[in-house]
């Protein structure tokens, strides 16, 4: 997954189809579109890199985290938020808010909290066709036990803890991920559960905030993680798959004197809410985009468990698209790319883009597809912003290069997959969001936690120079909102960024997510 990371408003879900006749698109976001069209501008392929001063050393990165988490910690303080003196409510910036007499009989403040330890409960694929994913427990694993040994978790009481990391395994089956849930909150009796893919969160996190459980950095960028008035207790990490649908759009209209004529855009997605909410996405964008009379949209959706994407490739190619879009995850966008590769769309197809969250090595490098690797060679990406621990430009970066330290000095090769970086990422967030829960009056208890979540404002190391990582209360719900186009160069086996960073920060509306009719009702 390499992650990439974003967040929007959205729109309503056509799972595949052939041509998108009757689907019923939503409404993009007119924050997100209006951000995307200034910052992208003219053309967006040929601006250099906004560069972004960053620390040049370990030791500063600490430095300046220290400061930002102290600011974070007064701010709270200063403006009296988090759990009421009577203890029936939480408050937070811009009207967050929680009724705590509405959390379910016997709950507790300090549940999966002991003087030596907090119990953080995990459900994600180790096996299967997303087993790849699971690297990101490894990598969590990694950087907790790095900081309780620093005894970075001792919090404002003088408590020093350590964090009990249980990880199980859902092979990316949410029918698995539920039992599993349970199990670790009426069980393991964790202080917060973690949750990875769409379909999986989905499956819980209405149970997880009705028990007012901390549900935190769901790893998956589907809008309905941004509702901070409905589900209070969930918060999403990465970018969001309608933003990526969007710049997909904004890219076309900016390319579109290149065609003649139609637009044949053929799609490959899976066929779950994660494809479905990248549907509705592009569906939104081009229900309002001028091209809307010349796009020609086609897509072909397969089973996440799908044992190869052959036949719908073979039927999307023979639709001779102009854009190629992949709306999947895991092995299949490696297999997307062997494929087009086989059948003739890699040097037919003018524009060929996987989806961000798969821009790791271990799905696009040549170790997966085969060869001098230029199989990928001058695919495009939506990369929300997460660096790569195993690109060759990100070499000398201090981060980066601590992070391979990190997993070498523990048995980990960095270079065996990509999902190593996300979770870095991941296990940055978690730590310091802990460690500013911890530093808040009372000390660590779920109350500080969420709203430490909720006022979070940090530089994540794991971002590119330009990527803000924060949220605000009910007025932004979504960590990252922000990328950058990159084409992929088989010869440095990287990618390489083409235009700006574009900085959406803010500009997201929050989303309150109907099921049923897969749209956001606010």
């Amino acid at each position: 997954m390499g992650v990439a990371l974003l967040g929007v408003t959205l729109v309503a879900a056509a799972c595949g189809g052939d041509d998108g006749d009757g689907a019923t698109a939503g409404t993009v976001d007119a924050g997100v579109k209006e951000g995307v069209s200034a910052a992208v501008g003219g053309d967006s392929t040929g601006a250099s890199t906004t560069t972004v001063p960053q620390p040049t050393s370990m030791e500063e990165w600490e430095e300046l985290w220290a400061t930002q988490r102290a600011a974070i910690v007064d701010r709270i303080t200063e403006n009296g938020w988090g759990k009421s003196a009577d203890g029936t409510s939480v408050t937070g910036p811009e009207g967050f808010s929680i009724d705590l007499t509405a959390c379910a009989p016997g709950w507790s403040d300090t549940e999966g909290v002991s003087d030596t330890e907090v119990k953080i409960g995990q459900a994600l694929p180790l096996s299967g066709t997303y087993a790849d994913y699971g690297n990101v427990a490894k990598a969590v694993t990694v950087v907790f036990d790095y900081y309780g040994d620093q005894g970075a978790f001792t919090d404002s009481t003088g408590k020093n803890r350590r964090v009990n990391y249980i990880f199980k395994d859902d092979g990316y089956d949410p029918a698995r991920t539920v039992p599993l849930v349970d199990e670790l909150v009426d069980s393991e009796k964790v202080f917060a559960v973690l949750t990875l893919g769409s379909a999986n969160g989905f499956k819980v996190y209405d149970k997880l905030n009705q028990r007012c459980i901390p549900h935190p950095f769901e790893l998956s960028g589907h809008p309905a993680w941004g509702d901070p008035v409905n589900h209070p207790w969930t918060t999403g990490l990465q970018l969001a798959y309608t933003t990526e649908a969007i710049l997909w759009g904004t890219f076309i209209e900016q390319h579109a004197e290149e065609f003649d004529g139609e637009i044949t855009v053929a799609a490959l997605q899976h066929n779950n809410d994660f494809g479905a909410s990248y549907d509705a996405g592009f569906r939104a964008w081009m229900a309002q985009s001028p091209l809307k009379d010349r796009i020609n949209y086609v897509t072909e959706a397969i089973e996440p468990q799908a044992p190869t994407v052959t036949d719908p490739m073979t039927t999307l190619a023979a639709q001779d698209p102009n854009v190629l879009i992949g709306m999947l995850a895991g092995t299949a966008c490696t297999q997307m790319i062997t494929e087009a590769a086989a059948n003739g769309m890699k040097e037919e197809v003018e524009y060929l883009f996987q989806p961000s969250v798969c821009s790791a090595s271990s799905f696009v490098g040549k170790d997966k597809v085969g060869g001098d690797g230029s199989a990928t060679n001058g695919w495009w990406i939506v990369n929300g912003g997460v660096k790569d621990l195993n690109d060759p430009t990100q070499a000398d970066d201090p981060f980066i290069k601590w992070s391979r330290e990190l997993l070498q000095e523990n048995g980990i090769d960095p270079a065996s997959s990509g999902s190593l970086g996300s979770g870095m990422a991941w296990g940055f967030a978690l730590t310091q969001s802990l460690r500013i829960a911890g530093e808040l009056p009372g000390g660590l208890t779920r109350t500080n936690f969420i709203t430490a979540l909720r006022t979070f404002d940090m530089t994540n190391a794991m971002l590119l120079p330009g990527i803000g990582f924060n949220m605000e209360g009910n007025k932004d719900a979504y960590f990252i909102e922000g990328g950058v186009y990159q084409t992929y160069n088989s010869e440095l086996q990287g990618w390489e960024s083409q235009g700006e960073i574009i900085d959406l920060s803010g500009k997201s509306s929050t989303c309150a997510w109907d099921l049923s009719a897969s749209v956001c009702q606010n």
